[in-house]
């Protein structure tokens, strides 16, 4: 039996049972809806679908995963993915950029107890026989991607997962924060935040861990073997990950606004990258921090803040306990160096309207099997399959560009730069952005996007078979986990410059469920052995992720109008208009919001009015006027991303959702509005009433026939 295996036997004696994180995807219901017929699939349809191979889609992603390819380090990742574009077909090349990284040098963390004794962290992830990857020479060490070099020793405080609010309660808890160390649970806010937060409440260091009672129901605790004897989480994990602050803007922390290129200038990036050493570690090697902590300040079960307690058998006390100390040690290497964006293109009959897919490449560790390699490899099967389409004599309508992305990881660098490197471009041409990040990590599939994709993009699943159950559909499996909702765009992952410089943008993917094998995020044991032995054994799920993307990106460059809802972006703007009015209303102050509401009316009078011209220029068949309508469609996001940037982070510009300003990743809605409202600051507030009112009204002029 494996050491690690012991330990887990250990463990299981001490945990509590699990709950369910709201980020996983809920059980299915036990009444089962009717299924949806599988909608026939039209000849060029079929001949996408049928490209797909489950065989060569395990071949491409065994590939990404067996070579080192943390950003900026594997050139030759790059251009063997341009190189498969290519022979399918594609004008492929590679694009370079220069850009502020830094690498991992050495690490330490030690706990001394109040009687002299030591432990010390290993910070490492086990080995394993059946993962060979796990034990390769080049493996990818844990650490924080933009951490700050610096020591740190002193007593320290449990902060729950490192929002504003879960400090504010330390404060009225009177827990001492200035000058102690911050250990913080993933979970949340993106990371950086959390050590963002850490240093705002004048704390010097952060350490970061992952709890096993945000990994659903397939637990150590509940019975299940720990990876790789069973699907339950291996508890030296480690999810590495950058601590760059996301929410204020993402891309080169040295070169805002601008692309990286050799000669740049250089700005200074404190405003985005942490003053504070931080490390990660596994729930094992956190747990004797914790349980250090037990009786000492207010016990978790008291402190009354959403997730603050975990499943391990310690009770998430405050701290800090005296004479505890913790000392940590972070040095990073700072370098200017390349990164390269594979782009491969197939030229359509309409120039001036582009359709642009995206997948990064890059990955903290070797592997990298779901994240971001499950897309990587069905970007290359899927520009097989539009080389078969090619092969055939057919031509899109629209130019189809597919990107590889280098350095998303460390804050959607490659993505950022070629899109600020491209934007007149991309805004004078691009109807969309298709983004697939983690194509397949479970068994649960989702999306998220601009509302007026929703239609199409739910349509669509009609045409797959999932899967999970004979007869099933994509959507029957989607909706089943969904109720039918698609999801609100916010950030972390490529789709942020597009969609902040008013290109409509879908995000998609098949996640962790409830009841899946635990997905070792950032981890070594993100492998090739993971996904093959319970990810996805067969590739299955691969494929039917595949085939969505194709088709879904098929009718967008070949339907002869775009094929958008812009009535369901009404609804979604009607709808956010309400939360926003909840959220006044839980203060105890009023604001005017008037304009706001004409401005949503105006829009919506123009999404008719537009719809309708689609469907006369449909009837007709009038080419010139279908042609308008398409540029319309194309357009109308600009609108919304015309009014200026958000106050004190101007590189998100769109005023109908953000990522919040303390999450980094999950959406807020009429961001300008409702966080000055949270902040109590009304003024603020209601001059975003009117430029939020402003870019909406924009849009509908845009659409206006």
């Amino acid at each position: 039996m494996h050491l690690y295996s012991l330990l887990f036997l250990f463990f299981a004696t001490l945990a509590w049972g699990c709950i369910r994180d709201h980020a996983f995807h809920r059980p299915r219901s036990l009444v089962k809806r009717q299924s949806t017929p599988l909608v026939p699939l039209t000849t060029d349809e079929a001949i996408l679908a049928n490209s797909f191979d489950n065989n060569t889609l395990n071949d491409w992603n065994y590939y990404y995963t067996h070579g080192a390819h943390l950003a900026g380090t594997n050139r030759t990742m790059a251009q063997w993915t341009a190189d498969r574009w290519s022979e399918n077909g594609f004008q492929a090349r590679l694009d370079e950029y220069q850009t502020y990284l830094n690498y991992p040098v050495s690490h330490s963390l030690s706990l001394t107890y109040p009687n002299g004794s030591v432990f010390k962290a290993s910070l490492e992830e086990a080995v394993l026989a059946e993962d060979e990857t796990t034990s390769y020479p080049n493996r990818i060490p844990t650490f924080n991607g933009y951490s700050f070099t610096g020591n740190a020793t002193a007593e320290y405080v449990y902060v729950g997962r490192g929002q504003v609010a879960d400090f504010e309660a330390l404060v009225s808890l009177n827990v001492p924060l200035e000058g102690k160390i911050a250990l913080a649970k993933y979970g949340g806010p993106f990371r950086g935040l959390k050590v963002k937060n850490a240093a705002l409440y004048k704390m010097i260091g952060c350490v970061l861990f992952t709890d096993p009672g945000d990994d659903g129901n397939i637990t150590v605790a509940n019975g299940y073997a720990a990876y790789p004897d069973g699907p339950a989480r291996n508890p030296t994990s480690v999810q590495r990950g950058s601590v760059q602050f996301l929410s204020t803007y993402p891309g080169d922390p040295t070169t805002p606004g601008y692309p990286s290129k050799q000669d740049s200038p250089r700005a200074d990036k404190s405003s985005v990258v942490p003053s504070i050493p931080s490390l990660p570690i596994s729930y094992a090697e956190a747990i004797p921090l914790l349980r250090a902590l037990d009786g000492f300040g207010t016990p978790g079960s008291q402190v009354n803040r959403t997730k603050w307690v975990g499943a391990l058998n310690v009770s998430y006390s405050t701290g800090p306990a005296p004479g505890a100390m913790l000392s940590m040690s972070n040095v990073m290497r700072d370098a200017i160096t390349p990164i390269w964006d594979a782009v491969g293109i197939i030229n359509g009959t309409n120039q001036d309207e582009v359709l642009v897919l995206g997948n990064h490449r890059d990955a903290w560790i070797v592997g990298g099997a779901a994240d971001p390699n499950s897309g990587s490899a069905i970007m290359v099967e899927l520009s097989k399959a539009f080389g078969k389409l090619l092969a055939t004599g057919w031509k899109p309508r629209r130019t189809i560009v597919l990107c590889s992305w280098d350095a998303e990881e460390y804050g959607l660098v490659g993505s950022t730069e070629w899109v600020e490197e491209h934007i007149n471009w991309l805004t004078k041409s691009t109807i969309a952005y298709l983004n697939i990040d983690v194509g397949v990590s479970g068994k649960s599939p989702g999306i998220s996007s601009t509302p007026e994709i929703r239609t199409i993009a739910t349509n669509i699943m009609k045409k797959v078979v999932w899967p999970t159950m004979p007869n099933e559909t994509l959507y029957d499996a989607w909706f089943a986990e969904s109720d039918g909702e698609v999801g609100t765009l916010g950030s972390g992952s490529d789709y942020t410059s597009f969609l902040h410089n008013g290109i409509s943008s879908i995000d998609m993917g098949a996640d962790q469920g409830v009841d899946d094998p635990v997905y070792h995020y950032h981890s070594n044991y993100d492998s090739y052995h993971w996904m093959s032995t319970y990810g996805d054994p067969g590739y299955q799920y691969h494929k039917a992720m595949g085939q969505y993307l194709s088709l879904l990106a098929y009718h967008l460059a070949t339907d002869e109008v775009i094929p958008y809802d812009l009535p369901a972006y009404t609804i979604a703007l009607r709808s956010y208009y309400d939360e926003l009015l909840a959220t006044i209303n839980g203060t105890s102050k009023t604001l005017d919001t008037s304009e706001l509401a004409a401005a949503i009316s105006q829009f919506a009078t123009s999404a008719n009015e537009v719809m309708a011209l689609m469907d006369h220029a449909v009837s007709t068949n009038d080419a010139a006027l279908k042609t308008v309508v398409n540029h319309k469609f194309r357009d109308f996001q600009r609108g919304f991303t015309s009014a200026g940037g958000l106050p004190d982070r101007e590189f998100f510009k769109h005023v109908v959702n953000a990522p919040g300003i303390d999450t980094g990743y999950a959406p807020t809605t009429f961001p300008g509005i409702t966080e000055a409202v949270e902040a109590g600051n009304f003024e603020l507030a209601a001059e975003w009433v009117g430029r939020t009112s402003l870019g909406i009204r924009r849009a509908a002029d845009i659409l206006k026939t």
